[in-house]
C-alpha cells in the first residue's frame, strides 16, 4: 500500500484548527435566522436518504469553489449575500476541508462541527422529499 505524505485525517484536523466550528445546538438556534445561509454539501442521495435541514441550500462539494467565486462562469447568486454561511456534510469532515478552502479564497464561512449526524438527535428540524 502506498503511504501518503498527508492523510485525510491529518488534513481534516489541520482544517478544523483554523476554521470556525459551530456546535449542533447553536446551529439549531440559528436555523430560522434570515441572516444565516446553511449549505448542505452532501451527495443528493444522502439528502434523499436521511433528509435535510429546512431551508438549506444544496451545493455539491465538487462545485463549491466555482459556485462561490464571482469570477467563475458557474457562480451562484446565493453566495453573493452579506450573510453568515454555515456549511455541513454528514460528519464534519468534508465541510471542514471545504470551509478551509473557501476561507483561503477569501470567502468567510464556518461549518457544523459534527455534521448532520447529530442534527436530528439534538432536536434539529428535518425535512424530507416525499416521492
Amino acid at each position: 500500500m502506498k503511504k501518503l505524505k498527508t492523510s485525510s485525517k491529518d488534513m481534516v484536523a489541520a482544517a478544523r484548527a483554523r476554521i470556525e466550528e459551530i456546535e449542533t445546538a447553536d446551529l439549531i438556534n440559528m436555523v430560522e435566522d434570515e441572516n444565516v445561509v446553511i449549505v448542505d454539501i452532501r451527495d443528493i442521495r444522502e439528502r434523499q436518504r436521511s433528509g435535510y435541514i429546512p431551508g438549506s441550500f444544496h451545493a455539491p462539494r465538487g462545485m463549491i469553489e466555482f459556485w462561490a467565486d464571482p469570477d467563475s462562469p458557474y457562480f451562484k447568486d446565493v453566495f453573493a449575500q452579506d450573510k453568515k454561511y454555515v456549511f455541513h456534510c454528514a460528519s464534519g469532515w468534508r465541510s471542514a476541508l471545504t470551509v478551509a478552502t473557501l476561507n483561503d479564497m477569501g470567502f468567510e464561512a464556518s461549518h457544523l462541527k459534527e455534521g448532520f449526524s447529530t442534527w436530528e438527535s439534538q432536536g434539529g428540524p428535518v425535512e424530507t422529499d416525499k416521492s
